[in-house]
């Protein structure tokens, strides 16, 4: 619409008190909520202008019908009203109903977007792990179809020999695909058409996200001067649509930097709930530190680790090591064995004799140290657990410490000042192994070492990747998953979460599988060649599905982003005119004054960069892959094979479309 539309609308509409603010500024949020009541004063302010009812209603046999979606999607456009779209985008503050700090007593932290959805398209990644996004920020009432499921093609199944057609989709008794899976798509988009199968079936979550660390070390580069907000939207984003997928019983680990730690942190809180935070775990990576910045070399990393629902889940513990074991040095009739003090002291809590009154008592040794008793005898020393003048406890109640002496399970020893220490057999075979602490300082983790390299070892070159140690990745399932379990990863990158499920099964003989998510062509192309290459070498007999979510739009923002002058990019223009599905508020045609002016664009600073964006603004983003919902529609050209490995993934899915 032309400007003086657009003018013409926002005065009308400011003659109604409801729609300004205190500045006079019009507030959106305030017409659309009357449009979607369809508000009679609202309905006859824009009867009175001609050109607008012309645009807002139909007529049908002498009456005006108020077309309320039109009316609320040109309102909604960011375009329209840039001031109520983007009123924070130079402002980032303590802020309740619109009125900064100094002019509420109330405070609240807000960030813009945090309402809207970031698609958060990935195009390409270079030097330094630099990915570029584009920058598409849609209001809610902006997206109708954005979030519908995808058609999938592009089907290969992948085996320790090679690559396979693939024939069907196999699943369990339950109805459960169990496949390992790559998806090549949006992840975003990706997560919205897998939660069709996979809702409340996945027990880990692992994902490592880019980290927006800014300056240098930056992986999260948006268009835009509100990088920040930007990356706390795309994340929210991705973690409400994750959630669904986890089982009531189920994890999500988060890696993440110090950067952006205390906001994921809070957006977590928000998504999974503070009171199912299981812990934050810190992972020493870099042992001789990173200088990347004028402060601290950086050694280490967080995992954010959440339960759906704490109280219905548990870790496993690790498995005893060759140092743990060593310490069982003892052995008799019935098992190796190492001696632990009887007496519990040193702890924080539940050591003292307040905090557990029942397990301070007497006990009663022989002279000799061959007799225990815990009644008194005439000539047996009387031990107390207490040490300093410091009154502790038994590491047992009377009763389960009577079982012990039964089973001549306690030895007393006799200290060179001549007093007498109690300790109690701690067996082997009682042993359940590690509890996972909450800093890893295992040289395995060291991630030059056995997360790059270790990838270029497997697949014979140098990656523009920045893994994970394999063993981190590993012993977060070693803790969190059991053998059956189903693990997702939708910040795929190199597969190293696909390398550990295989590793693991290997290990325990478990028949985990895999879900992974990654929009990179050549990170897809390394997840591929990486776990065929491991089923190779390990001798796997297993396989993995690989597909991707069939583009439409999205193979134009591919374009946009490979095109590399402006003459490529008004050809590319053309072709988006007559192929694409563009926004609503889009005029197809294009004037030969508008291509001049996309030029002169070109030769401004970051020109080639500018017209990219202005081009990838055209295109309907609720339209970048094909809905299932259009499968049957011939324009889209889903071949038979595709509709039937659609049909056999989505089942019973497919025939609600």
């Amino acid at each position: 619409m032309p400007k003086h539309f657009h003018d013409k609308l926002i005065n009308l509409l400011k003659t109604d008190r409801r729609f300004i603010d205190d500045e006079g500024e019009l507030v959106k949020a305030a017409v659309i909520d009357r449009a979607w009541q369809i508000d009679h004063d609202l309905v006859r302010l824009l009867l009175c202008e001609p050109d607008i009812k012309a645009k807002f209603f139909d007529e049908i046999e002498g009456h005006y019908i108020f077309n309320t979606n039109t009316f609320i999607n040109y309102i909604s456009d960011k375009n329209f009203l840039a001031n109520s779209y983007t009123r924070f985008r130079n402002k980032i503050g303590l802020n309740i109903e619109d009125k900064f700090l100094p002019e509420r007593g109330e405070v609240s932290l807000v960030w813009p977007y945090k309402d809207c959805v970031l698609e958060g398209g990935q195009t390409q990644e270079e030097e330094k792990r630099k990915e570029i996004f584009f920058n598409a920020i849609l209001a809610q009432d902006e997206i109708d179809r954005l979030f519908d499921p995808k058609v999938l093609t592009q089907w290969k199944r992948h085996t320790a020999d090679g690559e396979q057609k693939v024939t069907g989709i196999r699943r369990d008794e339950n109805g459960t695909i169990r496949e390992n899976l790559i998806i090549k798509g949006n992840n975003l988009l990706a997560l919205h058409t897998l939660k069709t199968q996979f809702r409340g079936k996945v027990k880990l979550i692992y994902i490592d996200p880019p980290y927006n660390t800014g300056g240098e070390a930056n992986v999260f580069t948006y268009n835009n001067n509100f990088n920040h907000s930007s990356w706390l939207t795309f994340m929210k984003n991705r973690l409400e649509v994750a959630r669904e997928f986890l089982k009531d019983n189920g994890f999500i680990a988060i890696a993440i930097d110090h950067y952006e730690l205390f906001y994921l942190g809070s957006i977590a809180d928000e998504v999974f709930g503070r009171e199912n935070r299981v812990g934050i775990l810190t992972i020493i990576h870099h042992p001789a530190g990173k200088t990347n910045n004028d402060f601290f070399a950086t050694t280490n990393e967080f995992l954010l680790v959440y339960a759906k629902y704490k109280e219905l889940t548990k870790i496993n513990f690790f498995e005893m090591t060759e140092e743990t074991e060593k310490t069982f040095s003892h052995e008799d009739e019935v098992s190796r064995y190492k001696l632990e003090k009887l007496m519990r002291k040193g702890e924080t809590r539940n050591a003292r004799r307040e905090d557990r009154p029942k397990q301070f008592y007497p006990i009663y040794v022989s002279r000799d140290l061959k007799q225990i008793s815990l009644t008194k005898v005439d000539g047996y020393h009387e031990l107390l657990p207490v040490e300093d003048r410091i009154e502790w406890v038994w590491s047992n109640s009377p009763s389960t410490l009577q079982e012990k002496i039964d089973k001549g399970e306690l030895v007393p020893k006799r200290r060179n000042d001549g007093s007498i220490q109690v300790f109690f057999k701690r067996r082997i075979t009682d042993y359940q192994g590690q509890r996972p602490k909450t800093t890893w300082t295992d040289k395995k983790y060291n991630a030059t070492f056995h997360g790059t390299r270790l990838l270029e070892k497997i697949i014979g070159r140098k990656s523009v990747s920045y893994p994970k140690s394999l063993y981190a990745v590993l012993d977060t399932l070693k803790i969190m998953t059991d053998k059956d379990d189903i693990i997702f990863d939708f910040f795929a990158g190199s597969g190293t979460t696909g390398h550990a499920v295989i590793e693991l099964n290997k290990e325990d003989g478990g028949s985990r599988k895999f879900i992974l998510v990654e929009q990179l062509e050549e990170h897809v192309k390394i997840c591929n060649e990486r776990i065929q290459k491991v089923m190779q070498q390990e001798d796997i007999d297993d396989s993995f599905v690989c597909c991707e979510l069939m583009p439409y739009n999205q193979a134009f923002m591919d374009k946009i982003q490979a095109s590399q002058s402006s003459e490529a990019l008004v050809a590319l223009w053309r072709d988006i005119a007559e192929n694409s599905f563009l926004n609503w508020y889009v005029n197809a045609k294009i004037p030969e004054d508008a291509i001049a002016d996309f030029i002169a664009i070109g030769h401004g600073e970051n020109g080639l960069e500018k017209q990219k964006k202005l081009l990838a603004e055209l295109l309907d983003k609720n339209q970048l892959y094909v809905n299932l919902s259009e499968i049957a529609d011939e324009d889209f050209g889903v071949s038979a094979e595709d509709k039937a490995l659609n049909r056999a993934f989505y089942g019973n899915g497919l025939d609600n479309v």
